[in-house]
């Protein structure tokens, strides 16, 4: 190659540039696509890529430009240090998803246990299809030391290391194993990243040798390179059967899933409703996309949806989704959607999702989408008495919330509710919840009142104890000016309470509600609901015949949060929760409010309100719970049924 269209660096090093240069564009905003490296280092990656980001300034933190719509800074990649591999992906994914996809992280290990750990995040990424970029380091391509350290040997395969757990669980895979071959792997790996259909983790290996080998690189290869995401229409002819099945329905039903918000449809979705009257249930990922007081917004659907929303579903003859990937929490394990010639229509810029449940098919992207139909659906309005019908459950709904929230005396016990309510009172637009496994997520997708497009920042798609603390990190660094909580039960902060240290050495203010009540809330119901009798779900001293039933664990969550850095205020009691609560929003540092909960609540519990989630009980037992759940389960499955 000609010396001066070339620059010789190594292979990691090459890659710390390159990423640097990487921008997303959409609408005309440009952003940086990856905007900084979490990383922690060993022998696989620490004289590589640790290397690399050292001498391309990153150690001086300049260049970040964490939010969305932020105007590129100088090409460096900036470095954070993280204390948990599996965290670190949390925090990156949170990042991800508050930027819309636009922007993400890259997170660097070494090899060996730093490798496999990011097993569980890449998993989470993909299956809620956002963007991260994993660099593990990787054994010797070269093999001159073969083992190393921390090295899998796998005898029928010389090729195989333990970054190939990361494949299935990765929309990319590539391994370096030769210098050059960094130029097509980083450029898919890109396009993987940026594309709203294919995202998820990708995943680089790197081996430790390649990582510190020179190359001569093309000057073209470090270049500004604009991915654009772009706004696909849907097609006419299919846009012209939705707008029929649209016109034809008695009792249509919105269900608004997660892609309504990495979209920014939440304006088109709110000018669709308007327009129609047609009213819109929400997913886990997809609530807010109506603020909680618009007209046509009934809540949550599904296992953990309103009775407003759910009684809707049932009744149905049109249900439209937007966005959403239809898990079984959603469809009650396929027992909701119960009236008789029940059809759907799917708009979904993903053709495996817009194709799920025999559905007519609008594959585009969803604001351009639900811009179109309304324009097709001019004039087109639902009968004046179902828009009334569904209005009158949704006023019933928010007093039996209100109701919930409510606590009459304060110098009591607050409930998990409560805490809740406690909260509702007190945040505004701006405020950013997150959570994402126990309890709290059924709660919050029946009651919690979303005010703003970011506001719910639930993670359900994989239900992953200890997400909460690492993605409010995540959460703060897109979106320094807002509050924002992470809600977290003593199940998941025992999980993953790490990264308290990474927010009090950066300064991320960020707000953890801890909320303590001796195990873990939801499998326990849930084992009371199926015959397990709450087996193995209680944090409890075992009793004399050998069962966690004894007192409670003396247990000081408070205490290590405070001695990980954290500002801790205890509240014993609702006024008191209500007086830390306030304190923690004004704080201007890490702040953890701890708070022991009743464990008797007041979720509005009544029958219209629940929905179906089929977990297998035992067909044959001898405990009078479990043969009494069977009964309930085969009651429960006679209702499933196919939509084709």
């Amino acid at each position: 190659m000609n010396a001066s269209t070339t620059r010789r660096l190594t292979v990691a090093q090459a890659l710390v540039e390159f990423l640097a240069h990487q921008y997303t564009e959409r609408d005309g905003r440009r952003h940086r696509l990856i905007n900084a490296c979490w990383g922690i280092f060993g022998h696989g990656n620490v004289a590589g890529l640790g290397q690399a980001l050292l001498e391309s300034g990153a150690a001086s933190h300049q260049g970040a430009t964490p939010g969305q719509g932020a105007t590129p800074g100088p090409p460096v990649l900036p470095y954070l240090q993280g204390r948990n591999e599996q965290a670190m992906v949390h925090a990156a994914v949170g990042y991800a998803r508050q930027c819309d996809r636009l922007s993400a992280q890259a997170v660097t290990t070494s090899i060996g246990p730093g490798a496999t750990n990011l097993v569980t995040g890449a998993a989470l990424a993909t299956v809620n299809r956002l963007p991260v970029l994993l660099l593990p380091g990787d054994t010797f391509a070269g093999r001159t030391a073969d083992p190393v350290l921390q090295q899998l040997e796998v005898p029928h395969a010389g090729d195989v290391s333990v970054n190939d757990a990361l494949r299935p669980v990765s929309r990319y895979f590539d391994r370096v194993t030769r210098p050059e071959a960094l130029i097509p792997a980083a450029l898919q790996a890109m396009r993987v990243l940026a594309d709203p259909v294919d995202t998820g983790a990708v995943t680089l290996a790197l081996p430790q040798d390649v990582q510190a080998e020179a190359y001569d690189w093309p000057e073209e290869f470090f270049a500004d390179r604009v991915w654009r995401v772009t706004r696909p229409l849907p097609d006419a002819d299919a846009l012209a059967d939705a707008v029929r099945a649209v016109r034809g329905a008695r009792r249509p039903l919105l269900i608004a899933g997660g892609g309504v918000h990495h979209s920014e449809a939440e304006d088109a979705l709110c000018a669709f409703a308007d327009a129609t009257g047609i009213p819109v249930a929400s997913t886990q990922a997809g609530k807010g996309s109506l603020r909680h007081d618009h007209p046509a917004d009934v809540g949550g659907i599904g296992h953990t949806g309103t009775a407003t929303a759910d009684a809707l579903a049932r009744e149905a003859d049109l249900v439209i989704g937007v966005g959403t990937r239809y898990t079984d929490f959603t469809t009650a394990s396929a027992t909701l959607f119960a009236a008789p010639g029940v059809r759907f229509l799917n708009l979904n810029i993903a053709p495996f999702d817009s194709h799920k449940l025999g559905a007519a098919s609008l594959v585009a992207d969803a604001r351009a989408g639900l811009e179109a139909l309304t324009k097709e659906l001019s004039g087109h309005r639902v009968d004046a008495e179902y828009e009334a019908a569904y209005g009158v459950a949704k006023a019933d709904w928010e007093r039996r919330v209100d109701a919930a929230f409510g606590a009459r005396d304060a110098s009591v016990r607050p409930s998990q509710t409560q805490v809740l309510g406690a909260l509702d009172a007190l945040v505004d637009d701006t405020d950013i919840l997150v959570n994402a496994a126990g309890s709290l997520p059924g709660d919050l997708h029946k009651l919690w009142r979303a005010r703003s497009r970011r506001q719910y920042h639930l993670e359900y798609g994989y239900s992953c104890m200890g997400y909460e603390i690492p993605a409010a990190i995540g959460v703060r660094m897109a979106a320094p000016d807002r509050p924002v909580w992470a809600l977290v039960g003593d199940g998941t902060y025992l999980m993953n309470p790490t990264e308290i240290v990474t927010a009090v050495q950066e300064g991320i203010h960020i707000n953890i509600v801890l909320i303590q009540n001796h195990g873990y809330a939801s499998i326990g119901g849930l084992s009371q609901e199926t015959g397990g009798e709450r087996f193995g779900t209680d944090y409890r001293f075992r009793a004399a015949d050998g069962t966690y039933t004894g007192a409670p664990l003396p247990v000081d969550l408070a205490a290590n949060a405070a001695s990980l850095g954290m500002h801790v205020l205890r509240a014993a009691t609702v006024g008191e929760l209500r007086a830390a609560l306030a304190e923690a929003r004004g704080a201007n540092r890490p702040t953890c409010v701890y708070v022991e909960t009743e464990t008797a609540d007041t979720v509005p519990g009544a029958p219209e309100a629940q929905a179906w989630w089929d977990v297998p009980v035992a067909e044959t037992a001898t405990r009078p719970a479990a043969v009494a759940a069977r009964e309930a389960y085969d009651r429960h499955t006679a209702g499933r049924r196919r939509h084709l």
